[in-house]
């Protein structure tokens, strides 16, 4: 699936050369969705359009494809929390202020008046 390769180029460092003629097809319908930016061989017959490529090379996945990414899931797994919900930085969150309220309350009455 074309999902499957754009997932492994996102983590991939760019460019990202291919040689199989499975995966150029599959990087032609990711540039056509404009999912990357890709340099993709016109066909070595072009009356036919046909022909084996030698290479594709992904030079960047675009916005899009990382919008693509980020809702992308197979039916069987579960969604991510939602960016929004962070429960386990609003906990940090307030650890960290709760110490500081307690180190400020320190200083002032060490202080004295």
């Amino acid at each position: 699936m074309s999902m499957d390769l754009l997932q492994q180029i996102a983590a991939s460092r760019l460019p990202l050369t291919f040689h199989r003629a499975e995966d150029i097809d599959k990087i032609r319908v990711l540039r056509a969705a404009g999912l990357v930016i890709a340099m993709v061989p016109s066909p070595s017959d072009p009356l036919n359009f046909g022909g084996t490529a030698t290479a594709a090379q992904v030079l960047a996945v675009t916005r899009k494809g990382r919008e693509e990414l980020s809702s992308f899931s197979y039916p069987d797994e579960q969604r991510p929390a939602s960016r929004g919900s962070r429960p386990w930085l609003s906990a940090k969150i307030a650890a960290m202020a709760g110490k500081r309220s307690k180190g400020a309350s320190g200083q002032r009455n060490a202080e004295g008046p």
